[in-house]
Parts: C-alpha cells; sequence; structure tokens
C-alpha cells in the first residue's frame, strides 16, 4: 500500500506537449490509492481532451470560473478545490506558468487555486532546454521553492523541438515516487521500528476443537496500519483472523496458539522501538491435548487447564528502551483494574476497554477507549471507528515519546 492510499491530488495541467502525459500520471495516482481531480488550464485542451482525464479521474475537470448550467452559470469554487487537497502537483508546469505562479499572477482557475491552496505543492516543469536553463526560469525555480514548493526537476532526453537536454518532464511513474518518497522522509516514524500483536489464540484440546475468544483482530490490523502511515516498518504478529494483509511496510507474522505468539514476539521485540499488544491472549490452555478427537461419550467432559504464558509481562520485563503499550478489557472496574495491569507489567501505556460501553469491543467496526499514560493520567475518547481510534492511539504514542 502506497503512503498515497486515501489522499486526494489536485492535479493542474498546463499547455505543454508533454499534457499527454498527464493520463498515465493520473492512473499512477489512483493505483497507489488516492483519488484526483484535474484543473486545466484552457490552452491545455489543445494537448489532451477534458473527456480523458476526467473519465481516468472519474470526476469532472475543471478550466473555468463558471460552468453553464440549464438555466444559469455555475461558479466553481478555488477556494474550495485547494481546501479539498490532500497534494496539489502541476506537471507538466510550462515557463509561462511557473512565471505566474511566482510573481503571484491570478489569470486563471489554476492560478487562482495555486494561491488558495492550503497543501504541499509539487511542481514538475516542462520546457525546451534554452527556456530550461534561462536565468528567469531558475529565477522562478528559486523563487518557487523560497515559498515552500516543491521542485520535480526535468531530466535530459530528446525534446519536442528536435534537441537533445534537460527539459523533459519527470516521467508520471518517477512523479508518483518522487512524491511518496518525500512523503515518506517527513513521516514521524520513519526509520522505526514497530510490534503489534493482534487477533485471538486459539489453544488446542483435541485435533478439532480449541479453546478461543471473539478477537477479530480489526483494532490491531488498523494499528499496524496507522503505523506503517506513519512510516514505520512494523511487524503484526497476528492470530487466526479471517483480515488479510498487503502493505509494503508491514510483515505479517501468523500464528495461532499463544506459544507460538510468545516466539513470534520475542523474535523481533528487542529490535523495535514501539509495541502495542492488542492480541486477545488465552489466559488457559489444556494441560494435555488429546492426539485424537475426543468422542461424545459422557454427559461431562472435565478438562484441566494450566494458565498460558503472560506475552506481556514478559515484555514489560525485557523491555530495555521499547515503548510499551498494553491493552485492557475490563467489565467492572475498569480504571482501577488497568492502572493495576499498567503497573504490574511495566508499561508505558494502557489502552481501556469497557465491554459495558455499547459499540466496543470484539467483532464491531467501532471502539471506545480511554488512554492511560504512565504517570495514570487518562485521556478519554468518544465512540469511533477503529481506523479513528488507532490513529488516536498513535497521536498519544507520538506526544509521549517525541
Amino acid at each position: 500500500m502506497s503512503v498515497l492510499s486515501g489522499k486526494k491530488v489536485l492535479l493542474g495541467v498546463t499547455a505543454g506537449i508533454a499534457a499527454y502525459k498527464s493520463a498515465t500520471l493520473i492512473r499512477g495516482f489512483i493505483k497507489a490509492g488516492a483519488s484526483v481531480q484535474v484543473i486545466m488550464t484552457e490552452s491545455a485542451k489543445d494537448f489532451v481532451t477534458p473527456l480523458t482525464l476526467s473519465t481516468l479521474s472519474k470526476n469532472p475537470v475543471h478550466s473555468s470560473f463558471t460552468v453553464e448550467g440549464d438555466d444559469n452559470a455555475v461558479w466553481t469554487n478555488h477556494v474550495e478545490l485547494g481546501l479539498w487537497a490532500d497534494i496539489m502537483v502541476i506537471a507538466p508546469a510550462t515557463a509561462n506558468t511557473l512565471s505566474k505562479m511566482s510573481q503571484g499572477t491570478c489569470d486563471n482557475l489554476l492560478l487562482a487555486t495555486y494561491l488558495s491552496a492550503k497543501c504541499p505543492v509539487y511542481f514538475a516543469p516542462a520546457m525546451d532546454l534554452d527556456m530550461y536553463i534561462h536565468p528567469s526560469s531558475k529565477e522562478n525555480f528559486s523563487k518557487l521553492i523560497s515559498y515552500g514548493n516543491i521542485m520535480i526537476p526535468a531530466t535530459s532526453g530528446e525534446l519536442a523541438s528536435g534537441l537533445v537536454g534537460q527539459g523533459r518532464m519527470a516521467e508520471p511513474e518517477d512523479i508518483v515516487r518522487f512524491i511518496e518518497r518525500t512523503i515518506e522522509g517527513k513521516l514521524p516514524l520513519k526509520n522505526k521500528r514497530v510490534v503489534i500483536t493482534a487477533g485471538p489464540t486459539y489453544e488446542a484440546i483435541d485435533p478439532v476443537r480449541f479453546i478461543g475468544n471473539h478477537s477479530s483482530g480489526t483494532m490491531g490490523v488498523e494499528l499496524a496500519l496507522r503505523a506503517a502511515a506513519l512510516g514505520a516498518s512494523v511487524d503484526l504478529i497476528l492470530g487466526p483472523s479471517a483480515i488479510k494483509v498487503h502493505h509494503d511496510l508491514i510483515s505479517v507474522h501468523h500464528v495461532v496458539s499463544g506459544e507460538d505468539m510468545y516466539e513470534a514476539v520475542h523474535n523481533v521485540y528487542g529490535q523495535c522501538d514501539i509495541a502495542i499488544a492488542s492480541a486477545a491472549v488465552a489466559d488457559y490452555k489444556p494441560a494435555q491435548v488429546a492426539q485424537e478427537k475426543i468422542k461424545k461419550n459422557d454427559n461431562e467432559l472435565a478438562i484441566n487447564l494450566v494458565k498460558t504464558k503472560d506475552i506481556l509481562a514478559s515484555m514489560g520485563e525485557k523491555k530495555q528502551g521499547q515503548f510499551l503499550v498494553g491493552f485492557a478489557l475490563e467489565t467492572e472496574n475498569e480504571e482501577e483494574n488497568a492502572l493495576k495491569k499498567l503497573k504490574k507489567k511495566n508499561l508505558d501505556a494502557i489502552v481501556l476497554n469497557s465491554l459495558r460501553d455499547k459499540g466496543a469491543g470484539f467483532k464491531t467496526k467501532t471502539n471506545k477507549i480511554t488512554f492511560i499514560d504512565k504517570n495514570g493520567s487518562p485521556t478519554l475518547y468518544d465512540l469511533k471507528s477503529k481506523k479513528e481510534v488507532a490513529a488516536d492511539i498513535f497521536d498519544q504514542i507520538l506526544l509521549k515519546t517525541t
């Protein structure tokens, strides 16, 4: 999964021959998981049609301040477009448009939106060799960079004029990757390693039956996705779960039993910076596992249970600089029990769930938490989606670790 997944990209297309590459660029952003809207200058329509870009982006293409409606003209709100975008990319960016951007000239919808944008703005110059190296172009590049814009340098190659040299717009796939790398480099967990346990564990009774619980692993998976979105390399140690996880920064370690999870955790725990134990590990397991299926012969069946290894306690004992977060799912005396667990297991924070809160707990798309730091200070959150809860948890972790 790309760091562009879920991002809103506003693509500005200006009147250069490289505008034909904008179709491929849109495809690249969408493949990375982004939503795309396009603004074209009027002259850009001579190089690529709005219909093509609208079809690929699955959104109307904007090019003027007004659009003729059934009865009267409808205003295109450039401010709204600028606020909508997480990222604005102007590609190709011609010498004419770059000059206007650097001077604050505002004579078309694209420039008005650029001046209204609150998001990072990338520009990919495309022009002939002599234009690219002209002192005025170099001055415009420097000015735009000084304003906080990010330049995607042109490459060398055959130009429309027949000359060979610098000025060719970067290839669409290189533009996408350039933006990804720029975002990744600014992420707060870049070069950090995070270990997350998730899901249930199953403790075998016989080859057919097991002791388990209702955990789906959703909360832990959302935590792993959030950590990866923040730039971390993630080891997700996942008990039996139907959820499939695909992300370049997430290594999934599939386990079944508590013993499996214990081993998997301690294989990676020593190298991590942050660890979150969100798995619902079975507290007990059968003392003996039957080698054959137990037959239903009697009205009663007694199974002798023994404690499983306390994974979280072992992580607290072996902690050497890691920021360790546990989960507490309680039904009574919630905060008191969570605080006891926080101190007993040498945690840096604990996330409290109460099964008495509607919409929290297992097999739901939502959760309601209280984040308690090592000093016992609680932060209460309202009921939210588990994706939002994961973001809240990492906001707290970043607050405590930076």
